[in-house]
């Protein structure tokens, strides 16, 4: 029991975080629930083959979690666009379950180089994007729908997140205010979530940690859950006292040192 100690209080300092920046920034708390599970399992002497899938799976089974509340919250609100919903859900679902194959697929190290590079572009994204930014006035259609949804799916999976970093910047340059963009991107989740997860349950781990179904670790699921529910309305006041302009140039400095870490680490083996 003593060496289960210091992982169980990682993971729930990990949930607590990750609830924090959820409410405080309107970001997934995915985007770091992978890098701080990936610490904490390697740091618990569980850092061999098939790591970076547990906590891809881990972290995205949270998200059904956090996202399907977050949809409902926006809903009461009227915030949430289900035309936009309806008609990307085929796209982003089928672009997830290539997402999980291609998960099982790889190597850790693989994976962690793809976690890396992708969490730096979102950051630098983040640090230099406008509010004013436009490609187009209206959502993609026909072709290019079938373009950007499989995307979004797809590229989501591999990080781990909802679809909160790829789907508000994707909605938000395409004309949609930003209150819609987070609450419809709260759905994303939801449709990357579920399909994704239902694979990797049928994923099994070599020498997973204990209780871990799947790909999915169970203690690391409901300890992030439970912490998220207490913190992020903590993360929600505290954001209505702060400077959120100010505040997400300092979130995308800390992912960019999060994603060159990950690098770093992929490359030195």
């Amino acid at each position: 029991m003593s060496e289960l100690i210091l992982p169980i209080l990682g993971l729930a300092a990990t949930g607590a975080f990750a609830g924090i920046l959820a409410g405080l920034l309107g970001v997934g708390g995915g985007i770091v629930l992978v890098p701080a599970y990936f610490y904490v399992f390697t740091a618990a002497g569980f850092g061999g083959a098939g790591v970076m899938q547990m906590c891809l799976a881990t972290s995205l089974a949270t998200i059904i979690i956090t996202s399907a509340r977050s949809v409902g919250a926006h809903q009461r609100k009227g915030a949430v666009d289900w035309d936009i919903l309806r008609n990307w859900a085929p796209g982003i679902a089928l672009g997830a379950l290539l997402g999980a194959m291609t998960v099982g697929a790889l190597r850790t190290e693989v994976l962690q180089m793809i976690f890396g590079v992708l969490i730096s572009v979102i950051a630098i994204y983040m640090a230099v994007s406008r509010a004013h930014w436009r490609l187009a006035d209206e959502m993609p259609r026909g072709l290019w729908r079938w373009i950007f949804s499989p995307f979004t799916g797809f590229v989501s999976v591999l990080l781990g997140i909802g679809g909160g970093s790829i789907g508000v910047p994707l909605m938000t340059l395409h004309g949609r205010p930003i209150h819609r963009a987070v609450a419809t991107a709260a759905g994303f989740g939801v449709l990357i979530a579920v399909p994704s997860v239902a694979l990797f349950l049928f994923m099994p781990l070599p020498n997973p940690p204990p209780y871990t179904l799947g790909s999915v670790n169970l203690p690391a699921f409901f300890l992030t859950i439970a912490m998220t529910l207490i913190t992020a309305p903590m993360g929600a006041a505290l954001a209505h006292r702060t400077d959120p302009k100010r505040l997400k140039r300092y979130f995308a400095f800390f992912l960019l040192l999060v994603g060159l870490n990950m690098l770093r680490k992929a490359l030195m083996g």
